[in-house]
């Protein structure tokens, strides 16, 4: 077997419909700039991607990433990126996957896959260290993720990515499947379906990947380990429990999404919490490979079957936020979703908007808050674009320009929201305003400061545009690596420094100090990685410099679409409706933290990067 020493930093680039294959090398000086991941992927897309193009057009590109950590064993490092235009928000789209496709890929002896152009007919690609051979796909067109890959009929070293019937049908929410994960948000499975590519397949284990400097490599590994296995989210309650640990924690604080957002909390919770799920269902872990957190599940229903355990998002957009607490019928939907190939988050809030618009006579439906009745078939129809279907397939945005009810259309810039309330978490409603892809709640998860650590006060602005900047850097950091965001739980707060200052004190700091605490916050894990893996030496200012960078790169490209801080907003229902169930009537007072965020971020007053801030961090405007 050969061997990769640090990253092979190859990277193929395909037309699918000259069907022509070019391979070119990644430069030291990108990879310390960019990293990888997530990085190094926009910046590619931003060299090739004209603003203004069509995302189901055949100039859109697809990128898939794999980041320096993946195959070499470090903790939770089984995850690679996906990026392209988005067809459901016209803007920027990344996703991270756990799935096996990127470990297949990277010891076949490659960094990067860039796929352009639109084949004639419906097509895969099998990919090996020798290449790519184009195979054709029409057995496989129409079938569902699960059955796509076992007529693939992969091996043990094998990965794949897959659509289903919604990509193939351009549903602007499909997504990508490989293994049981997904490249989840904003429709990268339409993109995929409009280019006729119905599958990607890497035969893996030709190369091995060993870092440059074994010994530090080791000793990072250890003491990440540690902290990993020390934190109570990803050391006890993830592994035990699946994100749905965040259930109970999300009640109590208000920020549950129940019927539509109308309402953020219930005395059902209990009943989807993972603590429940745990017992009801037996379950044991099914997650991405190697991981150190375990949070993925899987459970024995009562017919005795097997299923996946939904995680957080998809239990509650597909649950709570249509009124429903059922499991059962909970998971019965999400399976559905993952069969067919589309993203639960914006399947589960098109179907909670258009329940809310039939109950104020918007538009004609049968779907009622509390009932299961009829989602099932509603959820094939979107897949399939068929009946009512069709026009659900487009998103709640397009949805309200036609019917109206923008209000409680929850989505920004075209993306709909995660599940939590931002109205008690005021530090995750600024995030979820100017994230680069839409309404992402894993751009800058300052929610776990603000409810699960209890280190900002939720309902203050106070210092929460300090922490959504470093926050959101930092991010693009671990996408970039990559790695997996949970990790940063137990990295920052587990090192000495912040685990052994008293909370009150460090509270105090971050809510009052939040210059100085943020300099503060420890991410110098993520940096030994790289550095021992690439031997690229870079201090935890310089890195957080390279996320820092990645971020804006990401925002110049959405301004070259469009966005400006008329888009950075959160939808009516946020800044001016309360929470039925909140007897302090709180909303967000947005406004107040956006010009403040913008200085930080080196933004204009409309959000546009200045010319200072692309020069300073080495953009070069196009």
């Amino acid at each position: 077997m050969k061997k990769i020493v640090g990253s092979g930093n190859r990277v193929i680039e395909v037309d699918l419909g000259l069907e022509t294959v070019r391979e070119f090398q990644v430069s030291e000086e990108d990879r310390r700039l960019y990293l990888g991941g997530k990085g190094l992927g926009l910046k590619l897309l931003f060299e090739r991607l004209q603003p203004g193009i069509d995302p189901l057009g055949k100039d859109n590109y697809l990128a898939f990433m794999m980041g320096v950590l993946l195959g070499t064993g470090a903790p939770c490092s089984g995850r690679f990126a996906g990026l392209s235009k988005s067809p459901l928000t016209g803007i920027m789209l990344s996703c991270s996957c756990g799935g096996p496709f990127g470990m297949a890929f990277k010891t076949a002896g490659y960094d990067g896959l860039l796929i352009t152009g639109r084949s004639a007919r419906p097509v895969y690609l099998e990919i090996d260290e020798h290449g790519v051979n184009f195979r054709d796909a029409s057995h496989l067109w129409g079938k569902d993720t699960v059955e796509t890959q076992q007529m693939l009929d992969l091996g043990k070293k094998d990965g794949a990515l897959v659509i289903g019937p919604a990509g193939e049908n351009r549903v602007l929410f499909a997504n990508i499947a490989s293994g049981h994960r997904f490249l989840g948000r904003g429709g990268m499975g339409a993109v995929m379906g409009a280019k006729q590519l119905k599958a990607i397949v890497a035969h893996g284990n030709a190369w091995t990947i060993t870092p440059r400097d074994p010994d530090q490599f080791k000793a990072v590994c250890k003491k990440a380990t540690a902290y990993l296995n020390a934190n109570q989210y990803t050391g006890t309650l993830y592994r035990n429990y699946g994100t749905n640990a965040n259930t109970l924690p999300c009640n109590r604080a208000g920020l549950l999404p129940v019927e539509n957002f109308r309402r953020g909390s219930d005395s059902r919770a209990a009943d989807v919490s993972g603590e429940r799920m745990q017992k009801k269902y037996h379950t044991t872990h099914a997650t991405c490979k190697p991981c150190t957190i375990l949070c993925g599940h899987r459970g024995t229903y009562p017919d005795g079957s097997r299923h996946t355990i939904p995680e957080y998002e998809s239990l509650h957009l597909l649950g709570t936020n249509l009124g429903i607490f059922d499991t059962d019928r909970i998971s019965q939907f999400n399976d559905i979703c993952g069969r067919m190939g589309m993203d639960t988050i914006s399947a589960g809030a098109t179907l909670s908007y258009v329940m809310e618009a039939g109950g104020k006579g918007l538009m004609a439906t049968d779907l009622k808050f509390g009932s299961p009745e009829g989602i099932a078939e509603s959820l094939m129809d979107i897949a399939l674009r068929r009946s009512q279907g069709n026009e659900l397939a487009d998103g709640t945005r397009r949805l309200a320009e036609k019917y109206g009810g923008s209000q409680f259309a929850i989505n920004i810039k075209g993306l709909e929201m995660a599940a939590y309330d931002p109205r008690g978490a005021w530090g995750q409603g600024l995030s979820y305003a100017v994230a680069n892809r839409g309404a992402c709640h894993l751009s800058a998860y300052v929610l776990a400061l603000e409810i699960f650590f209890g280190l900002l006060h939720p309902d203050t602005t106070r210092a929460k545009p300090e922490f959504v900047r470093l926050f959101e850097s930092a991010t693009c950091c671990v996408n970039s690596l990559q790695t997996c965001q949970f990790t940063m739980f137990a990295y920052t707060l587990e090192s000495p420094l912040t685990k052994y200052t008293p909370d009150s004190v460090l509270a105090g700091m971050m809510q009052y100090l939040p210059g100085v605490a943020t300099r503060l916050v420890d991410f110098s894990i993520y940096a030994r990685l790289f550095a021992a893996v690439t031997g690229i030496r870079m201090s935890s200012r310089e890195f957080l410099t390279a996320g820092e960078r990645i971020h804006v790169l990401e925002r110049y490209m959405n301004t070259r679409e469009g966005i400006s801080r008329k888009d950075d907003t959160l939808p009516e229902r946020f800044l001016s409706d309360v929470r039925r169930d909140d007897p302090r009537q709180l909303t967000v007072p947005l406004d107040k933290m956006l010009d403040r965020y913008y200085q930080l971020r080196g933004y204009n007053t409309n959000g546009i990067p200045t010319t200072d801030t692309l020069d300073k961090l080495g953009i070069v405007a196009r």
